[in-house]
């Protein structure tokens, strides 16, 4: 992977980290956008999108609200194209997911992290904070835009270093190699299925909506 091709990567990386909670929030963050761009980056769109689609299957299962955990698969999705970018197929779909969700658990683990030691910035400036120093909380903003930034970055980093590797050393033949794409993508309809369910399961109305849906899925898929 050519160095241009690596820095792109590195700041899109974090672009869609920070658009995840701290700045902006124009769904940059989501996997199927994010994959598609990292996808563009190392020039095989087709690879970004697929992983990408996979991926948001998982994400659609994430309800963000309050102070909920969740990992952070927007992150996954650059780790996932770059791992399934240029290879022959569907080759490397299954095992760019399976880095992509690696890098997502690891970025939600992050995240919490990155929110503790925001917390106790703030906590150690408490007394001069309530005096109204308004350059104080800007100084406390930004030292919590370059933490995630940081963030990002170094998940984004970790996950090219294990595209790499997985690329140099490709652990499973074309079979497992689809088997495991197929799998993923069945994990991820479960994933979203499950959810659909649990938020319509006060409505009868939504399940029938829900239910629609499936068969106008499932009518595409025949008819194409």
């Amino acid at each position: 992977m050519e160095f241009t091709t690596v820095g792109g990567l590195l700041l899109w990386g974090a672009v869609v980290g920070l658009d995840l909670a701290t700045i902006a929030q124009v769904m940059i963050a989501r996997p199927l956008v994010a994959g598609v761009v990292a996808g563009w980056i190392i020039g095989d769109v087709q690879a970004g999108l697929i992983v990408g689609a996979i991926l948001e299957l998982f994400a659609l299962e994430v309800l963000p609200f309050g102070a909920a955990r969740y990992p952070d698969y927007g992150l996954g999705a650059v780790a996932a194209a770059a791992t399934a970018g240029g290879a022959p197929g569907v080759f490397g779909i299954g095992i760019g997911v399976a880095v992509g969700l690696l890098i997502a658990y690891l970025g939600e683990i992050a995240i919490q992290l990155i929110r503790q030691r925001t917390a106790a910035d703030v906590v150690s400036r408490r007394e001069v904070i309530d005096s109204g120093d308004i350059s104080v909380i800007y100084r406390l903003h930004l030292r919590g835009i370059v933490r995630d930034a940081a963030r990002a970055i170094a998940l984004t980093g970790l996950g090219l270093l294990l595209a790499a590797a997985v690329r140099i050393a490709m652990p499973v033949g074309v079979r497992g190699a689809v088997l495991l794409g197929a799998v993923a993508m069945g994990v991820g309809l479960g994933t979203t299925l499950v959810s659909g369910t649990r938020i319509a399961q006060d409505s009868r109305r939504g399940l029938v909506w829900l239910a629609a849906g499936l068969l106008a899925g499932v009518a595409w898929v025949v008819v194409r």
